[in-house]
């Protein structure tokens, strides 16, 4: 068999990751094999990010429940059980944007789980 000697994959390849390397530090967008291992491990870092940007935001969410429940007099986790017993399927991120501008509306959704919670 002949020799294949492959360059313009290689070369295409090498192009591509250095593209991603774009704005590295140092080597990390020059050279090939240093640029390499940094965008895999961007890559990694990337994937693993984006799933913990939804448990911060969750746990920012119930942070800001949490104080504008403690304004109307209860406690998170007494607002959240009445507000499941009232049938009120809420998710946090609604909660914690009408907490935040509107505190007339979640004092009533307050009210609301505590007439839930007396039943």
């Amino acid at each position: 068999m002949a020799r294949i000697k492959g360059s313009t994959p290689t070369r295409n390849r090498r192009k591509r990751v250095l593209k991603q390397a774009k704005g590295y530090f140092g080597s990390k967008h020059l050279l090939y094999r240093t640029a390499h291992e940094q965008v895999m491990h961007s890559l990694r870092y990337s994937w693993v990010d984006r799933r913990q940007l939804k448990r911060e935001m969750r746990k920012l969410w119930i942070a800001r429940i949490n104080a504008a429940a403690r304004i109307n007099g209860m406690s998170y986790s007494n607002l959240m059980h009445g507000l499941k017993l009232a049938g009120n399927n809420m998710n946090r991120k609604m909660l914690s944007e009408i907490a935040i501008h509107d505190e007339k509306g979640f004092a009533s959704i307050c009210e609301t789980a505590k007439k839930a919670l007396a039943k």
